[in-house]
């Protein structure tokens, strides 16, 4: 049960921000017959500070003083309201602190309404056209998407928004229609309206947060990007990392320090520092180990004494699981945000080889449980339930454990003190994950799935995988499949290694692990290498070509904005009037041959330079068509009356069935990436 506990903000490191006359500042948007005011808070996050907007005020509302107390739960028209503050009086906030900032990264869709008010602002208060102040938003926006699963991302129905923001069509000079396509994959459908459409329609750079994620991610917005195929998308990555100084133990901390020398804090990305850990004595590494792990048993042992006389479970089974918690044992963590795609009842497919694993005599093992479901998920709720009854059974006290009240300082101790990090997402609904990246910088082994960053992590000798691809499309076999996977690498492996000691109680090949995981996954994962991948692939990128904008007097959005306008009213009456495509079935081909294509284009009012027709080359195997192969770009003539000639000469380099089509495009120098324009006709 959910229980709200008031804040005493003079306890708390937080501070009101207050204008120049010492009046708190504060923020408005309009709600339908009332305004909604939020006041503003102040947290230093080391050198970044962090706005927090606060509603509980006595001038709004009853119902609007509640919007920002739960950051999940209420109704759609709540979250909506949410979204409103986040992404418009984020906007109005950050004008009210005079903070101008040349480039804006939304984090989900949740944010995207900051794209309309800075469209708003631009047509309002600049007086520019709403398609010159479009390219000035999207020229300094990057939108990243953090989840593939359909829940985390919003819909709103047309009737909520009108009843919302009927005004802001009107405030950016276009039609209600034209606004509400903003945010649908198919313009003018009976869609609900996405925010996370809405997020890409108003950002030039889009990026999911693994290398898995950005396919998919590709994938889920493929019907955007109509003609062209997911591969060709301009939808990057950049997988999550973590901060190095927040997650690792102080242990490894001074550890890492004195091993790795002093310049190892600021270039943590950097191979040659963590490979130092080959150096150190395995006695060393297992004392920590060992130490980290008593540390979190003693923290489980008073935690489950607390939560289970709270919970008036009887002194007898509260003895039990507390004794039966043991600092020396093998210990497997499993936390996290508790829903049906991170499938942890894998562990309990068979409750009877369960049993035998946890209560080994000479090899025992404890599995720690944590985490919380999203308020409206009945089935990630009922999954947390169904851990804690197995964890009451006679044989499963103080072996299977599930802690409550998860938190930031219990994931802190559970990714520094477990021995194995366990992660079994279904495949491929894990965009990321960062609890397993928290948990290789404290030496933890991870055993997962290849999906997320430990598709990219792992390495073989340092921790345990099951395959990336699917070999069922039956999920519930495919669940059946992975868990068994499981208890053979728990029982012939993972336990195994662990209790295979020396003489001096050392588990030689364990360290190993733990020295090659050190050596080999950290450095590609911690948040400097994040920073520097956005800075490169991103940031860098939209800066200059913000800046080029701002440096021409927005000329250059201007004239695009012109062009694109012309394309659109030439394009559907553009013919093809000639075109020669070489019969395969009247010659045949062979390799070293030469391959002629031409096309003849009326161009109705455009020129060559408007237009790029490609060549898509597709392959035959077996029967089994391989859609995209290459694309070739055929090279323009010289434009004679109204027609352009566009021909192709290739030389055929490798053998098989070839099938050619011809794809035409718009195509300007000023565009970030060719499906900038998203008109496509394939010839």
């Amino acid at each position: 049960m959910a229980i709200d506990t008031p804040q005493r903000f003079t306890h708390l490191p937080i501070i009101p921000v207050r204008d120049a006359n010492g009046e708190w500042v504060k923020v408005k948007i309009a709600l339908p017959a009332r305004n909604m005011t939020a006041k503003v808070w102040r947290v230093d996050v080391g050198r970044v500070p962090l706005y927090l907007l606060d509603t509980d005020i006595e001038c709004n509302w009853e119902a609007d003083r509640s919007v920002t107390h739960h950051l999940y739960g209420g109704d759609r028209e709540n979250r909506l309201k949410q979204e409103l503050l986040l992404g418009v009086g984020g906007i109005r906030l950050l004008r009210q602190l005079n903070l101008n900032p040349q480039l804006y990264h939304l984090n989900e869709g949740h944010a995207a309404f900051a794209g309309l008010e800075r469209l708003r602002e631009y047509v309002q208060d600049s007086h520019f056209s709403f398609g010159k102040s479009l390219e000035i938003v999207r020229a300094s926006t990057l939108f990243t998407t953090h989840t593939p699963v359909p829940a985390g991302h919003d819909y709103f129905t047309e009737d909520l928004l009108r009843t919302y923001i009927p005004h802001y069509a009107d405030r950016l000079t276009i039609s209600w229609q034209q606004m509400i396509n903003m945010g649908k994959m198919h313009p003018n459908s009976n869609e609900k309206f996405s925010m996370s459409v809405l997020a890409i329609s108003t950002a030039e750079e889009i990026n999911g947060v693994s290398k898995i994620h950005g396919r998919v991610t590709r994938d889920m917005f493929l019907d955007l990007y109509q003609g062209y195929y997911a591969d060709e998308l301009p939808i990057g990555y950049v997988t999550n990392g973590v901060h190095y100084p927040s997650w690792v133990s102080p242990k490894w901390h001074k550890l890492h320090s004195e091993i790795f020398g002093e310049g190892f804090i600021t270039d943590q990305s950097n191979l040659k520092y963590w490979e130092k850990i080959y150096d150190v004595d395995n006695e060393v590494i297992w004392k920590t180990r060992n130490e980290l792990r008593a540390i979190l048993i003693s923290t489980l042992k008073q935690r489950l004494r607390e939560e289970m006389t709270k919970r008036l479970e009887s002194p007898k089974s509260i003895i039990k699981a507390v004794d039966e918690l043991n600092a020396n044992k093998l210990t497997f963590g499993f936390a996290r945000r508790f829903a049906t795609y991170k499938r942890a009842h894998l562990l309990f497919q068979n409750l009877d080889r369960l049993n035998a694993i946890v209560n080994s005599p000479k090899c025992p093992v404890q599995f720690i449980f944590a985490g919380k479901a999203h308020p409206a998920d009945k089935a990630g709720q009922d999954l947390i339930k169904g851990i804690i009854e197995i964890s009451r059974r006679p044989e499963f006290i103080g072996k299977i454990v599930f802690v409550e009240d998860y938190d930031m300082e219990l994931a802190k101790k559970l990714v520094q003190g477990v021995d194995v990090w366990m992660n079994t997402p279904t495949r491929p609904l894990e965009a990321s994950g960062t609890s397993g990246e928290k948990a290789v910088m404290n030496g933890v082994l991870n055993f997962s799935v290849l999906d997320g960053w430990w598709a990219e992590g792992y390495k073989e000798g340092a921790g345990w995988a099951l395959k990336e691809e699917r070999t069922y499309d039956n999920q519930e076999y495919q669940d059946i499949l992975d868990s068994e996977t499981m208890y053979q690498l728990l029982e012939n492996e993972i336990i195994p290694m662990f209790y295979n000691r020396t003489s001096q109680d050392i588990p030689e090949d364990w360290l190993k692990q733990i020295k090659n995981t050190f050596a080999q996954i950290p450095p590609y994962f911690t948040m400097k290498r994040m920073v520097d991948d956005y800075l490169s692939n991103f940031y860098s990128k939209l800066a200059a070509r913000s800046q080029k904008y701002i440096d021409s007097g927005y000329k250059i959005p201007s004239d695009y904005s012109a062009w694109k306008k012309k394309v659109i009213r030439a394009w559907n009456n553009i013919e093809v009037k000639a075109i020669n495509i070489p019969d395969s079935s009247s010659k045949t081909f062979k390799v070293g041959d030469k391959f002629d294509i031409s096309i003849v284009l009326k161009m109705n009012g455009l020129d060559a330079k408007d237009i790029a027709l490609d060549v898509i080359h597709g392959r035959k195997e077996n029967d089994m068509h391989k859609p995209y192969i290459k694309c070739s770009r055929m090279t323009p003539g010289e434009k004679i009356g109204s027609t352009v000639e566009y021909h192709l000469s290739e030389v055929i380099k490798s053998p098989g069935i070839v099938d050619v089509s011809i794809r035409m495009r718009p195509q300007n120098e000023d565009m970030p990436y060719e499906q900038d324009l998203r008109l496509v006709r394939w010839i």
